[in-house]
């Protein structure tokens, strides 16, 4: 790590330094739409603020007459805004004199994109607020993501909504701080139909879908705020390779025929995997390039800028030179993946004149390596791929269900309602949340009991946890200690309309009827008894292996993709490092003697904000399937194909795990159906191996895939076998360990990556680097 510390700072970093002394803080509160609580959340932190002794005053804060928000205003003191009509609708804009002359150090004031009356002292309400900037007033506002600039256009076009006061795309990096307010589209409709949510506004930006478009929108938005910012972060420590948060996915194209299909093939995996296109081509510049390849070039370079990628030619000394430059330029650029295509040669030809693939998957340290087939030679362009529908089938509109079905069908309609909040880390505030929720529900006479709760001490939440009712736990005696745990039972036989439930993957104490907290959750559901639940980000069993390269520690605890699915609703509670680190140093979030070391450890900066970015890209993700599962019309990651089998080959080394925790994030993200294999050398009995393949096996079922074991004569059939197998299933994607021999193990023995990506060249192959904790450093 290569630390900056003691570097000293030029006079213009001193000048800005001493510049920002005197400037006012700006926060900004982003919602996907009026009503998600923005204001609710601006005014509890102020008054926060006030409690701590900051002076803290409110101009032009619209409540909607929101109840909640109402009793949120509490005594905070108001400045007399300058009230006007305009279309009838009264409008509020903020007295700068009076601000200036009362001189706050805070101001908190709605509607960022809002437009002053004629004959104002500045047009807009962003000029305001930056005046107020300038005079050392710090100001928190908020927005909705339609407003800004940037994201105007996708929304006019995702949903039809149209808006015509905005701000600039840029509005956001002026903040100190940007705090997204996520809430499902769900709880917004619920607001509406209880009259809690009056607006002015298109109603069709209310619709379901458009809901949830607009919170995708927000969620990704923030995500790439937070992905610059991590970027920044791991350039001044010193920081190389990929953060493990993001994806960055390099396509490799020649001035060819086929380099738009590359290109095109790159942008949808960037767009599934919600990464960032980077494309190259290698070209001799003391060579004219000929008129044919000009045109090529024009095409590529004219696709990239349309799909939003960037593109870059870099010089070629030789054909031998292009791995070492590629891979090169991939580490500086903290490349995730390359994508090229398969080699053409045959294995002499290999030998004689060089691979470019295979010294390229030799030089590869924590960079994937995407193989595209060249389809057109098997069943025509099959590139781009086909957007998947689901016309309405008329025959099983009329077929009578079966009695299994009618008994599927029945359990569905009795299961409880299952509500997670997540978040990116501890002390986010997501069990403060959910008790917060409780005390709404009960408020509407709805019979809401405490299940199992982990205050850690804090007193903002227990304070929260009022006159709400508290299930007992069950005592369990293990190893000479009495354990307490969620007493499920007691739960079911209480009967409550809702439980609220801490912690979701929390492995149970040994003895307990079942092995996992969320085991209990769902047998609760069953008994038709509604949950609402909290987990952190980092215990999704697929992210296990991104969670360890950000933050270098293992995750034990793991919850199944499969329960946040399972969910009717999922909510990010998002809270910025900066915030949460404060939290911690003022005892919020732990004992005071716990909290050096963990700002040392996992709450580390760059670890928060990796963890935050993976969070806001999981839930849009999460967004987005749902949206398609209601068979919208765009998405915002893109189409997918028709039909893919996933077919991803292991050994029994501790590399395993990770390849299938890809294959699932790979075919979930594609909607395939997904195979893994492992391929069975010696008949005779092994207990250590079956053992293994048990654990393996375990881990595949528990991710939804099928795990089955071939077998072959030796190990040289291995490529053999995996290729027949693959092409059995109808594979369409491959997905293989990187090597782990050494070259000249290659040459004597012969590689079974190497040996395997021959058979399949017509097949898509994504080879999964290993991870090299060394090069995120």
């Amino acid at each position: 790590m290569i630390l900056d510390s003691f570097k000293r700072k030029t006079p213009e970093e001193i000048l800005a330094s001493i510049s920002n002394l005197h400037r006012g803080r700006l926060k900004i509160y982003l919602g996907a739409v009026t009503g998600s609580g923005k204001t609710y959340h601006m005014l509890r932190e102020g008054q926060l603020l006030k409690q701590q002794g900051i002076d803290v005053v409110i101009c032009a804060v619209t409540t909607l007459q929101r109840p909640e928000t109402i009793e949120q205003l509490g005594n905070l003191e108001k400045i007399p805004s300058i009230h006007w009509f305009k279309d009838g609708i009264e409008q509020k804009d903020l007295n700068l004199d009076m601000l200036i002359e009362r001189n706050p150090e805070v101001v908190l004031v709605d509607g960022l994109a809002h437009r002053n009356r004629a004959g104002a002292q500045f047009a807009t309400r962003l000029e305001d607020i930056k005046y107020l900037l300038s005079k050392d007033i710090s100001v928190i506002t908020t927005v909705n993501v339609y407003e800004l600039a940037g994201a105007k256009e996708m929304a006019k076009k995702l949903t039809g909504i149209e808006v015509t006061e905005t701000v600039p795309s840029d509005t956001l990096e002026l903040a100190d701080e940007v705090r997204l307010i996520d809430v499902t589209p769900e709880t917004i409709l619920s607001r509406m139909a209880e009259g809690n949510l009056k607006v002015n506004q298109d109603k069709s930006v209310f619709k379901r879908g458009n809901l949830g478009v607009l919170r995708e929108l927000a969620l990704r938005l923030v995500a790439e705020g937070v992905n610059d910012s991590l970027d920044k972060h791991r350039e001044e420590m010193g920081m190389v390779g990929p953060s493990g948060a993001t994806e960055r996915i390099l396509v490799s194209v020649q001035y060819h025929w086929n380099g738009s299909l590359y290109v095109r093939r790159g942008d949808q995996v960037a767009k599934r995997l919600n990464g960032d296109l980077l494309v190259v081509c290698f070209h001799d510049a003391k060579r004219a390039m000929s008129k044919e390849k000009t045109t090529f070039k024009r095409s590529i370079v004219k696709l990239v800028d349309k799909v939003g990628g960037e593109f870059e030619e870099l010089p070629i000394v030789s054909r031998r030179s292009i791995p070492k430059i590629l891979v090169a330029y991939a580490t500086e650029k903290n490349v995730t993946r390359i994508v090229l295509g398969h080699s053409k040669h045959t294995r002499w030809e290999e030998f004689w004149k060089g691979s470019i693939v295979n010294d390229i998957l030799r030089r590869t340290k924590n960079i994937d390596v995407f193989l595209m087939a060249d389809r057109a030679e098997h069943e025509g362009e099959r590139i781009l791929p086909a957007k998947m529908t689901s016309p309405i089938n008329e025959t099983e509109m009329f077929r009578r269900l079966s009695n299994q079905e009618v008994k599927e069908r029945i359990g569905e309609i009795k299961r409880g309602k299952f509500k997670v909040y997540i978040g990116a880390a501890p002390g986010v505030g997501k069990t403060y949340t959910m008790l917060r929720e409780g005390n709404d529900l009960k408020k509407k006479c709805i019979q809401v009991c405490i299940g199992l709760l982990e205050a850690h001490g804090r007193k903002e939440t227990l304070a929260q946890v009022n006159d709400l009712e508290i299930i007992p736990r069950q005592s369990i005696h293990y190893q000479g200690l009495v354990l307490e745990e969620l007493d499920t039972e007691a739960i079911i036989r209480r009967a409550p309309d809702v439980v609220l439930i801490d912690e979701l993957a929390h492995t149970n104490v040994p003895g307990s009827k079942n092995k996992k907290r969320y085991e209990d959750v769902l047998e609760i559901l069953e008994a038709g008894i509604n949950v609402i639940t909290t987990v952190n980000v980092q215990h999704l069993e697929s992210l296990n292996d991104a969670v360890h390269q950000i933050t270098g520690i293992k995750v034990r605890e793991t919850v199944p993709d499969d329960i946040l699915r399972l969910a009717d609703e999922v909510q990010l509670i998002d809270v910025s490092p900066q915030a949460l680190q404060q939290r911690m140093k003022e005892g919020k979030v732990y004992d005071m003697q716990k909290v050096d070391q963990a700002l040392s450890n996992f709450f580390k900066t760059g670890n928060l904000i990796a963890l935050r970015e993976l969070a806001l890209r999981e839930i849009a993700d999460d967004v987005d399937e749902r949206l398609e599962s209601l068979e919208r019309k765009s998405s915002l990651r893109g189409p997918w194909r028709k039909k893919e089998v996933i077919f991803v080959c292991v050994n029994d080394t501790p590399h395993a795990e990770r390849l299938i925790r890809r294959g699932f994030r790979i075919a979930y993200r594609l909607k395939a159906a997904w195979y893994v294999n492992f391929v069975q050398t010696d008949p005779r009995e092994n207990h250590d191996l079956n053992k293994r393949l048990e654990v393996l096996k375990k881990l595949t079922v528990r991710l939804g895939g099928k795990f089955e074991i071939h077998f072959s004569e030796g190990t040289n059939q291995i490529p053999q076998v995996l290729a027949a197998k693959a092409e059995e299933a109808g594979a369409s994607q491959i997905i293989v360990g990187q090597s782990k021999q050494f070259f000249w193990e290659e040459l004597w023995k012969g590689s079974v990556v190497i040996r395997l990506l021959r058979l399949v060249r017509h097949m898509d192959v994504l080879v999964v680097a290993d991870y090299d904790p060394n090069m995120n450093i």
